[in-house]
């Protein structure tokens, strides 16, 4: 017994994947609480001004405002920096688009140039577009899948290039490695949106990149409880540059949101694996149905790069998206036919959701773009959650039956 204990492991980081998803980050308050407290206070007390005065010139350790940082918000950056291979900082925001839009605003200035794909989520999209030249910040959008397309675009000039894989909704797959490699030619930063893959299935510093950033709302709380957004790279980005920048525009996740996603982690590898083969499964059967033009599944080998998935991720994913036979009201029929499936513009619940990227998510996309990535208005975006992959199969094989009946 005493043998086992002195070679078992001493640190969080030496656990497994399943091990630090439970454990990792914990930290008990003086009442010894079994799950993770909630710190739902806004301000903290000093023993005396002058430890005050220290700890706002960071002479000496502790929370100051909730604003900035707080316990359970740390217990949960913590846990998220144990599961992202390669990261050594982390900080929490309200959303994921407080998280994409903190790992970019934070960098960036006048006179930078900005590469990323057109093939993005219609708010990151907005960021990059809209936002950022506003800014007098240069962008030039490409097609990600084209490394060639990268090359032209990243110049001396180029500070951050940014991209989602896979991405959304047509499950496009970038090249982590061979994208790092020419920004970090010209000191670029590389930041990647790992929302579809998660933690679970791609680790995108250890890949190649610099910077991580996360819808938690999706997989990572998993069960439609809360927002939630994390941005995960190099200390030294993380302390002396985004730091800073959350802490004074103040997207602040919530502490009670904290402890949500804290509790979403521990079931996260046995949800995500679950989802996973449920959608191998349920993208077999759309495959070979009459009423299906198009599927798209990264873990498919007829995705047109299901080599890169495989060599990037460790399985699928539990996102589909798929073309119907038709036209826009087609689509809306199947949609209205479905009674397990949930019609529903979220991902990585527990539940199967299912929406029409078109008029949702991508509903801000011009037409042009929209169909220069493939969004048709036939393409469904399905993801799949935890119930019975039967009774998914059965639902939406119902709804695609009735298609021509």
């Amino acid at each position: 017994m005493t043998d086992k204990k002195e070679t078992a492991p001493t640190r969080a980081s030496e656990y497994r994947t399943a091990t630090k998803l439970v454990r990792g980050g914990t930290k008990r308050s003086q009442f010894n609480e079994t799950s993770e407290a909630i710190f739902m206070n806004s301000g903290f007390v000093y023993d005396s001004a002058e430890q005050a005065a220290g700890r706002f010139k960071g002479e000496n350790d502790g929370y100051i405002y909730s604003r900035y940082a707080n316990p359970t918000l740390s217990m949960f950056e913590e846990r998220m920096i144990l599961l992202e291979e390669g990261a050594e900082a982390a900080r929490a925001t309200a959303s994921g688009m407080a998280a994409v839009n903190g790992a970019l605003m934070s960098q960036l200035k006048a006179g930078d140039h900005v590469v990323a794909p057109k093939a993005l989520f219609g708010s990151c999209l907005y960021i990059i577009e809209t936002i950022l030249p506003r800014f007098g910040i240069e962008v030039t959008l490409i097609d990600g899948t084209d490394i060639d397309q990268w090359k032209k675009a990243i110049t001396e000039k180029t500070a951050c290039v940014f991209f989602e894989t896979p991405s959304n909704p047509a499950l496009e797959i970038m090249d982590i490695g061979a994208i790092s490699e020419l920004a970090h030619k010209v000191g670029a930063k590389v930041v990647v949106d790992n929302v579809f893959a998660t933690p679970v299935l791609q680790h995108p510093i250890a890949l190649g990149a610099d910077i991580v950033v996360y819808s938690a709302t999706k997989h990572i709380d998993g069960q439609g409880r809360c927002l939630g957004g994390i941005v995960l790279g190099s200390e030294e980005f993380v302390e002396d540059t985004l730091a800073p920048y959350l802490k004074h525009t103040g997207p602040a996740l919530s502490p009670f949101n904290a402890w949500n996603l804290l509790k979403g982690l521990e079931t996260l590898e046995l949800r995500v694996e679950k989802q996973c083969d449920n959608a191998e499964k349920i993208a077999a059967f759309l495959s070979g149905h009459p009423a299906i033009k198009r599927v798209l599944y990264p873990g498919s080998d007829t995705h047109p790069h299901y080599a890169l998935a495989k060599r990037q991720m460790s399985r699928g994913g539990s996102l589909i998206a798929f073309e119907v036979a038709g036209n826009q009201d087609d689509a809306f029929s199947i949609l209205n036919r479905l009674s397990l499936v949930d019609i529903s513009n979220n991902l990585g619940d527990a539940k199967s959701l299912i929406t029409h990227p078109t008029t949702t998510t991508h509903s801000s996309v011009d037409e042009a773009t929209k169909q220069e990535l493939g969004i048709t208005e036939s393409m469904l975006r399905l993801s799949v959650g935890l119930e019975d992959v039967d009774d998914l199969i059965e639902d939406l094989g119902y709804a695609l039956s009735r298609q021509n009946a």
